[in-house]
C-alpha cells in the first residue's frame, strides 16, 4: 500500500501533495515504484493532530481520487477516513477500499457504507484519539488491548452486515502504543493469525523506528516529542530501517505493508517473500 497524504500537517509528508495535481502525479509515481494500491488520506492522524470537517476532507481527497481513477483504471484506491460521509463520497468517486484508523469507534455508520458498496474495510486498533493517544498511561498488556479492541471492531462490522471476506485488520503501530509495545507487536505479529483475517501493518517512517535509528533504546530515558525524529524522514538510514521493519512484518504474517516509499523497500519485500516461499514445500 502506497501512502498518499493530501494534508498540510501529516507527520511525514504533510503539505507536499496538498495540491491535487501534485498528489495525482505522486500517486502515479507510487505505482511506478511498485505500490499495488494507493491509500489517499485527507485528515492527519499524527499524534496531537486536530479533527477537520467532512467538507474540508472531501475537498482535499475527491479531486485526487477522481484524477487517479482516470489514469489508474485497474489499481485499487483506498480512502483513509473515519467518517461515513467521506467514505461514501470517495467510493462514488472511484475509491475501492475503506481504511478506518478508528476501527469504527468514531463513526460506526462507516460499516454500513462498506456493506452497501461491498468494499473491503480495514479496521485498525487505536487507543484513545489522535489528539492524545501518545500521552501516558499506555495499556499494561498490549496483547489484551489489541485482542479486545480488534474483536470489538470486528463485531461492529459483522453486526452491520459486513462480510468477513471484506475485512482486513491493522494492529495500529504508533497509535496509542509505547515504543516497546510497537516492537512487541512486530515481534509477535503471528499471534494475530487467530483472527483468520488478512493483516495490514504500517510502520513506515514512524517515530518508534526513527528513534532506534537515532540511537535511542526501547525504553526512552525521558519523554520526547515524536516530532523530534521527523527531520530524518528521507534519510538513507531510515530507509534501511523501514525496510527492516517491513521484512519483520512480512515474516510475522502481514499480508499488506503500508509504506511511503515503495521503491526503497521493494527489494526487501521480495527477499521476505522468497524466504516465506522457501519455507513452504512444493
Amino acid at each position: 500500500m502506497g501512502v498518499l497524504n493530501v494534508t498540510p500537517d501529516s507527520f511525514s509528508d504533510g503539505g507536499l501533495y496538498l495540491a491535487p495535481e501534485r498528489a495525482i502525479q505522486r500517486g502515479l509515481e507510487l505505482v511506478r515504484q511498485g505500490a499495488d494500491w494507493i491509500d489517499v488520506g485527507g485528515e492527519s492522524t499524527r499524534p496531537g493532530s486536530q479533527r477537520i470537517s467532512a467538507e474540508e476532507e472531501l475537498r482535499r481527497v475527491l479531486p485526487v481520487i477522481r484524477g487517479l481513477r482516470r489514469k489508474l483504471r485497474s489499481v485499487p484506491i483506498s480512502t483513509d477516513t473515519t467518517k461515513a460521509e467521506v467514505a461514501e463520497q470517495a467510493l462514488r468517486t472511484g475509491a475501492n477500499i475503506l481504511n478506518d484508523v478508528s476501527g469504527l469507534r468514531f463513526d460506526p455508520r462507516l460499516a454500513e457504507v462498506a456493506r452497501r458498496y461491498r468494499a473491503p474495510l480495514v479496521l485498525m486498533h487505536l487507543r484513545g484519539r489522535p489528539e492524545t493517544m501518545q500521552q501516558k498511561p499506555f495499556a499494561q498488556n498490549i496483547w489484551r488491548s489489541l485482542a479486545e479492541g480488534l474483536e470489538t471492531s470486528l463485531r461492529r462490522a459483522l453486526a452491520a452486515g459486513v462480510s468477513r471476506s471484506q475485512i482486513i485488520l491493522d494492529p495500529g503501530l504508533g497509535f496509542g502504543k509505547s515504543r516497546r509495545q510497537n516492537y512487541e507487536i512486530l515481534a509477535g505479529l503471528a499471534r494475530l493469525q487467530c483472527f483468520r483475517l488478512p493483516i495490514l501493518v504500517g510502520s513506515s517512517r514512524k517515530s518508534f523506528v526513527q528513534a532506534i535509528v537515532a540511537g535511542e533504546s526501547l525504553e526512552p530515558s525521558q519523554v520526547k516529542r515524536q516530532a523530534a525524529f521527523w527531520p530524518m524522514q528521507n534519510s538513507a538510514p531510515l530507509a534501511i530501517a523501514d525496510a527492516a521493519a517491513v521484512v519483520a512484518a512480512i515474516l510475522g504474517g502481514a499480508h499488506i505493508v503500508r509504506v511511503h516509499d515503495p521503491e526503497a523497500v521493494l527489494t526487501a519485500v521480495r527477499v521476505a517473500d522468497a524466504v516465506l516461499a522457501a519455507n513452504n514445500p512444493r
